[in-house]
């Protein structure tokens, strides 16, 4: 087979298939070919029999990109899976940047979709409210893409503009001291009564969610399949009949409404 075939690049949502897109669902059912990091090809799943699967580790997303086009340029139904948004801290920018850097015969031709999924943010907030109700900013605290130096003052002019905070990739063996140091930095800005909330594998089997406080949260809560969102100074706190806690952020602002 030759000739254009079809790309498409989807976000699988936080882990449940309740969650996904019947769009993503339909597109990797008509796949011919699923690429993607290890545990998200498995969590993309059932698949038939026909259908080839191109698991790889999580450092090699160009090279994925690369062999997505290479393959539906030879006509075939190709998938790249992300988890949450693959537009958000995902496949879709290594998708892109590839067909804006090669100059491979074929790649143009081939029909790129990108198809949105619930991201993490969006998962935890729903399980406890609406923290995310009011103007927010989602930052990746990974400094293994750009410098420590950028997050840094990042942070600080986020917090100074008092947006609430998503964080992801806040944590790992690797980068040990990093979310503390930003805990430190939003301290500066905001009360210790700000809530903060901890949700890990939204969706998932081992689903957990913590409500807590900036002056009481600590990284060791935290791991890299966690995302922390730390409220602004507007968003508010109050229990739920069953023991846990409701959280928002108000659709206004001060003595605004918007």
């Amino acid at each position: 087979m030759s000739g254009g075939g079809k790309l498409s690049v989807v976000g699988l949502g936080p882990g449940n298939g309740a969650l996904m897109a019947p769009a993503v669902r339909a597109a990797l059912d008509a796949a011919e070919e699923v690429i993607g990091y290890i545990p998200y090809v498995e969590m993309a799943g059932p698949f038939r029999a026909d259908q080839r699967l191109h698991a790889s580790d999580n450092r090699v997303e160009m090279d994925r990109a690369r062999l997505a086009f290479t393959l539906a340029a030879e006509g075939r139904r190709v998938v790249v899976v992300s988890s949450g948004d693959p537009g958000i801290f995902a496949m879709a920018t290594a998708v892109i940047e590839a067909l804006h850097q090669g100059d491979q015969p074929g790649w143009a031709a081939v029909d790129l979709e990108i198809l949105p999924g619930i991201t993490a943010a969006q998962a935890a907030a729903a399980r406890v409210g609406a923290p995310l109700g009011h103007d927010f900013c989602v930052m990746s605290l990974s400094d293994n893409l750009k410098p420590w130096e950028i997050v840094e003052r990042r942070l600080e002019l986020a917090a100074s503009a008092d947006l609430v905070l998503a964080f992801y990739n806040p944590i790992s063996k690797a980068r040990p001291w990093q979310l503390g140091r930003a805990f430190e930095i939003l301290r500066r800005h905001l009360p210790a009564t700000t809530p903060v909330v901890l949700g890990r594998d939204i969706g998932r089997p081992g689903e957990r969610v913590i409500v807590t406080t900036l002056g009481e949260v600590h990284p060791e809560q935290v791991d890299m399949r966690t995302v922390v969102i730390i409220g602004s100074s507007q968003t508010r706190s109050f229990p739920r009949a069953d023991g846990r806690s409701w959280v928002y952020t108000p659709r206004w602002y001060g003595n605004g409404q918007i």
